[in-house]
């Protein structure tokens, strides 16, 4: 680890422990890591290593815990095979920079669920279903679940 890793790494810990809450951005762009680390089904474990870091930063940086510096998210590009520009995508639309105290739009509930790990089970599940009719069936049945109307 680089001297500067090492001095901004001890800095974002100073800062998070005195202040409570994780800043909005620093909080997406760690679910950014964890939803691209997840589509990949790669482990914090293996991501660590190919940064040379624990599994244990890893989950600080997925929480927005840590903040992320400027070479270590082009690192984790790099290993995660995304331009850096991935991991501020959908970031206005979470209500961090434009959206104020406005509700966020359906899509980002989608991004989100899909992010975690039954969405993207869920998800990987559903695009194997050949049959076009069970696959309707099944958007049928948890819209029903879900106390939607079901329309075609």
């Amino acid at each position: 680890m680089s001297r500067d890793r090492g001095l901004e790494e001890s800095e974002t810990e100073e800062r998070s422990s005195s202040s409570r809450r994780a800043n909005p951005v620093d909080v997406h762009v760690g679910a950014r890591v964890r939803l691209r680390r997840m589509l990949l089904g790669m482990s914090q474990e293996k991501l660590g290593e190919h940064l040379g870091l624990t599994f244990q930063q890893i989950q600080k940086y997925e929480k927005g815990i840590n903040r992320i510096g400027a070479s270590r998210l082009f690192d984790l590009s790099q290993v995660l095979g995304v331009p850096v520009q991935f991991f501020y995508e959908e970031l206005a639309v979470a209500g961090t920079a434009a959206g104020g105290f406005a509700e966020r739009p359906a899509e980002s509930y989608a991004v989100e669920f899909l992010g975690s790990r039954e969405g993207l089970e869920l998800n990987k599940a559903f695009a194997r279903i050949t049959d076009p009719r069970v696959r309707r069936s099944i958007v049928d049945l948890v819209r029903a679940f879900a106390g939607d109307t079901v329309t075609e």
